[in-house]
């Protein structure tokens, strides 16, 4: 850790300071109700505006005429009318009541809570299908949640993990018209996060990359995220993520909660206020630890994020982030429906240590389990992992003239990782311990660096934007089998061993990403914009085998100077809208030994696929409405997606199992479907907002293993995928007291291709609720799974099969119980 900050400050004090402004737009504001006007300003500005519509329920803007920047047009909107900028991004700027001159001790006032802001934001002003999740739905989660989780709420979402707050990385799931989470695309701040894959080659989990009291809101967009979007994973939707701002005032924020199995979490955050130089700073601590509701064993972590802001001059800001994580964690098995029926819903590790040696013996040698065993390798005494991460970034936002602006940030991150479990299959020789079980081990090392800049330019009712991304990203992976003493218990099983006593392999990939994109929105008519661009995406991985008993050697590129996308938002009034859009996007290989072309079983293999591999590609059309007022919004999309190019590795056999042998391309899939939601403030201080999707994925083609036979998938649903998926949820917020009720539901799924292996559907409720006291005080509690519900959360956590008409693949986590946490807050 210390090394890791050490190397940050050399970086961020080598990098150049940051920019920021806008380019002028011209806008024709009518005289109306403040909250008519603060939409108006959004679908002409071309961004996301978040704000209390309480705040203004009674106020009216004259209107505004003439070209101006963003930012004076906004300041010009809202002055007098009660309200401040809280957060402000390149896609969202985020309003809150303003704070009385002078601070009454008593509790706070509904405004200075902000009272009705929007939990949702559904995608007004936009021709694609978007929407955002509120910080401040955010805020009401249970401290440490994953921002994922939140997202669950929006239409066509399904999120399932097996612990309660969604950040056990091997068993989080999304999934969204038929694709899952490692076919989306990540970005904080606009950097990179890869695709968030467990054992990910290309980046970091969000909950790694920012703590959850930093969130800002989260944007998802189900087709395609922006042009200029730093993914190559993203032929199945965006997530954006942003971080908060240090504020302008000095203050002190302190978390503790606590809950069940033992789980706690304390939290420290001090903002610097405006400093002397114009500055402001935010540190932030926090940590961590989750036990499990299954087995035995816990996730703990320690995390720090710092931010700086700094003005230089009127046209430029620097900002300066960083985040250090180390974070250790137990596993959850994986289970199969065989096993739930035969040993319950809490089965999870062995647990002595004894009994896992003895069990490893009669796995190596025979012999009967004791009870309730009814095979010696159904549970494992242990795995797990630890990640240590550096995330840093440098972002430059500035001012060249009148009509032109630009936007450049540099980033590095850095990353150490090893994943264990106590293998019983490989027992240790005698001179490393004699145990008959043994550690193995894969090892991950990250070193990413990279730049994205943007540059955008207004010319009449015209606004160009074009952009350059680079990436070169250093990825090293090893595995290998650390020796166990006879008889002795591990003191610290999740660590960074040394002295293996053999080495699996051990091969390093080199990966150049280099993405270019172009584009114009033109304001035809008053009620007509139009959009048209064009991005092109080379992406080349390099592969070289250090120790393997099958090395494979060489580079595999995947490459598209044509990726267009053209969309039209069409405002029927300042309440109604439409809108239409059309993205093809393409997904770059996976450089790793575990997935992608180098999983292939031996050199010959890889030389084999790679003269004709295509990558993956998507075509995604769009089209919906939208209403907003002051008490309503309401959102229906219909969307097509063709995705083509499918790969799939797999065995030389006729049974298609994940991270196999032979990767090929096995024909497209048709996602077609409904998304509709709604956000009703249907009396003062309450809320409800309810979602519901309808989504018929489906294989187009069988499929043929290499030297297999044909495997009938055609027309089957995809797995993983639900077809209707809804939820719904009740808000009441005073200022003082709150409460939140939500449900998710999704319907039947399968992991298995044929469709022969069902999950049953299933609801989830749960129930969240606190009180302000003061501005200093406050307290919640949270409830999840609030009726103590029986289900499967993620499934193919250990790749997807082709037939499981039995239950017995292991493949599949447990939902958690019925959990509660409280949290306790103070701010000075």
């Amino acid at each position: 850790m210390y090394k890791y900050l050490t190397t940050t400050a050399i970086v961020a004090a080598a990098m150049p300071a940051a920019a920021f402004a806008q380019g002028t737009v011209q806008f024709e504001i009518k005289a109306a109700d403040t909250a008519t006007a603060l939409n108006q300003f959004a679908h002409q500005a071309g961004v996301h505006v978040v704000f209390p519509y309480d705040a203004v329920a009674a106020r009216r803007f004259a209107g505004l005429s003439g070209r101006y920047t963003r930012g004076e047009a906004l300041r010009r909107l809202i002055a007098g009318q009660g309200l401040v900028i809280a957060s402000e991004t390149a896609s969202m700027i985020s309003l809150k009541a303003a704070a009385p001159e002078k601070r009454d001790p008593a509790p706070v006032a509904a405004a200075d809570a902000e009272v009705g802001q929007d939990i949702v934001v559904l995608g007004q002003g936009e021709s694609r299908q978007v929407q955002t999740v509120s910080a401040k739905a955010m805020e009401k989660a249970t401290p440490g949640t994953s921002p994922l989780r939140s997202l669950g709420r929006l239409p066509g979402v399904n999120f399932d993990s097996s612990d309660a707050h969604g950040t056990y990385e091997a068993a989080t799931q999304l999934s969204i018209r038929g694709f899952i989470s490692d076919q989306m695309g990540y970005t904080l701040d606009g950097v990179p996060l890869g695709n968030m894959q467990y054992r990910n080659n290309n980046g970091l989990s969000i909950n790694r990359a920012l703590l959850t009291e930093n969130n800002g809101g989260a944007t998802l967009s189900q087709g395609s995220g922006a042009l200029g979007t730093a993914s190559t994973s993203n032929i199945g939707g965006t997530v954006d993520f942003t971080s908060i701002d240090p504020t302008s005032t000095f203050g002190i924020d302190l978390q503790q909660s606590y809950g069940s199995e033992n789980s706690w979490r304390s939290f420290v955050r001090m903002n610097s206020g405006d400093l002397a130089w114009g500055g402001r700073l935010a540190v932030s601590y926090a940590h961590d630890r989750q036990g499990k509701w299954r087995g035995w064993g816990k996730q703990e972590q320690d995390q720090l994020n710092a931010k700086y802001v700094q003005p230089l001059g009127d046209n430029v800001t620097s900002t300066t982030f960083l985040d250090l994580i180390h974070r250790t964690e137990d596993d959850y098995n994986d289970t199969s429906l065989a096993k739930i029926r035969q040993y319950g819903w809490n089965f999870d590790n062995v647990p002595t240590y004894a009994l896992a040696e003895q069990l490893a013996t009669i796995v190596q040698n025979g012999g009967a389990p004791p009870a309730p065993y009814v095979n010696a390798d159904d549970a494992v005494y242990q795995g797990g992992g630890v990640r240590r991460d550096l995330l840093a970034y440098e972002k430059l936002e500035y001012q060249l003239g009148s009509r032109l602006s630009g936007v450049t940030t540099a980033y590095i991150h850095l990353d150490k990782g090893i994943g264990t479990w106590a293998d019983p299959y490989d027992p240790t020789p005698e001179a490393y311990g004699g145990s008959p079980i043994s550690v193995s081990a894969n090892r991950y090392d990250i070193n990413r660096k990279g730049v994205t800049s943007r540059l955008k330019f207004t010319a009449g009712d015209h606004r160009i934007e074009g952009g350059v991304w680079y990436e070169h990203n250093a990825f090293n992976q090893a595995s290998y089998l650390y020796g166990l003493e006879a008889g002795v218990a591990p003191e610290n099983f999740q660590q960074f061993y040394s002295n293996p006593f053999h080495t699996n392999y051990q091969n390093e990939y080199r990966t150049d990403t280099l993405q270019l994109d172009i584009s114009d929105t033109w304001q035809a008519t008053g009620a007509l914009r139009l959009n048209a661009g064009v991005k092109g995406v080379v992406s080349t991985a390099r592969a070289h085998s250090i120790v393997s008993t099958k090395p494979i050697d060489g580079s595999i590129q995947a490459k598209n100077w044509f990726l267009p996308t053209a969309g039209a938002l069409y405002t029927l009034d300042g309440n109604n809208e439409l809108f239409g859009d059309y993205t093809r996007n393409m997904a770059a290989f996976v450089a790793s030994t575990s997935a992608g072309p180098y999983s292939s079983s031996s050199q010959s293999g890889f030389d084999y696929i790679r003269k004709d591999l295509k990558p993956e590609m998507t075509d995604t059309f769009e089209a919906g409405y939208r209403f907003h007022n002051r008490a309503l919004q309401l959102s229906l999309t219909g969307y097509y997606v063709k995705f083509t190019n499918r790969l799939l590795a797999s065995s030389i056999s006729a049974t298609v199992v994940g991270n196999q042998n032979v990767l090929q391309n096995v024909g497209s899939v048709s996602s077609r479907g409904v998304e509709a939601a709604a956000n009703w403030k249907f009396a003062p201080n309450w809320t409800i907002y309810g979602s519901y999707a309808f989504n018929d994925a489906t294989y187009d083609d069988d499929v043929q293993p290499e030297g297999g036979a044909v495997i009938a998938t055609k027309g089957k649903q995809v797995v993983a995928s639900p077809k209707h998926v809804a939820s719904a949820e009740l808000n009441y917020d005073d200022g003082k007291l709150w409460g939140q009720l939500s449900a998710h539901y999704r319907s039947r799924r399968y992991y298995s291709y044929l469709n022969d292996a069902v999950l049953p559907g299933a609801v989830n409720v749960n129930l969240s609720g606190g009180y302000r006291f003061s501005e200093a005080l406050d307290v919640q509690v949270n409830v999840t799974n609030l009726f103590d519900k029986h289900y499967i959360a993620s499934t193919g956590t250990a790749g997807f099969v082709t037939s499981d008409p039995n239950g017995t693949y292991t493949t599949l986590q447990p939902a958690g119980p019925r959990q509660v946490f409280a949290t306790i807050g103070l701010h000075f």
